[in-house]
């Protein structure tokens, strides 16, 4: 019987979504691995669009159901409509998305508020005891919605971020990009990704890794 793994995206690419890598890689290992995929976002608009070739703010507004479903091929859910019964395990792939449009660390910092269906989810996958993957930037927004349970997380070893985590009730572990961080109590697995980097081969090896455990713990 084939794993269901969920993929929680905010959006599509890196300054103002999910960051496209990190999301196709997700999607790739979990496809090798045999597992159902489950894409998802939130149906609410983006905090703002960014230009990516110049990273400047645009005059537009977008949803970030809308453009998660670019990377999901069309095939994916309103977060609303997914519950954890549904799901062997959740993975959220990283991107300034993650912190923006799932909560807003980063524009609060430790202050953020998560969004509320990202935090029913992570709150039914916890006390339902299934697993939780996150890349890059998206371990912040786990730290703030899991705080109260003091989840061991990792992004690498961002100074600044990793203090913020710590603030929000978390443990950072400073973990190398190839690596990963595996909170087994709370069946949290992390890895740095882009906040390390710096290439699509680099981050790869970490994304592997956490998809892999993910699914063992699932």
């Amino acid at each position: 019987m084939a794993k269901k793994i969920g993929v929680l995206l905010a959006g599509c690419g890196v300054f103002d979504g999910s960051e496209i890598h990190e999301a196709v890689l997700t999607l790739l290992y979990l496809d090798q691995a045999g597992a159902e995929v489950i894409c998802m976002a939130p149906n609410v608009a983006q905090l703002h669009v960014i230009d990516h070739t110049q990273q400047t703010q645009m005059e537009e507004k977008r949803n970030v159901l809308v453009e998660s479903a670019r990377i999901a091929r069309g095939d994916i859910l309103d977060l609303a409509t997914v519950k954890a019964e549904q799901l062997d395990a959740l993975i959220i792939p990283g991107g300034f998305g993650a912190a923006k449009n799932l909560s807003d660390f980063a524009v609060k910092g430790p202050d953020a508020v998560v969004h509320p269906e990202v935090q029913r989810l992570l709150d039914e996958m916890v006390a339902a005891k299934k697993p939780i993957g996150a890349l890059c930037i998206a371990p912040a927004t786990v730290a703030r919605a899991l705080g109260g349970l003091h989840p061991e997380l990792t992004i690498g070893k961002d100074v600044g971020t990793a203090a913020a985590i710590e603030t929000m009730g978390g443990k950072h572990v400073a973990c190398p990009v190839d690596g990963i961080h595996v909170d087994a109590a709370h069946k949290i697995v992390t890895t740095p990704a882009y906040m390390l980097g710096p290439g699509i081969k680099d981050v790869a090896k970490g994304i592997e890794k956490l998809v892999k455990k993910v699914i063992e713990l699932a």
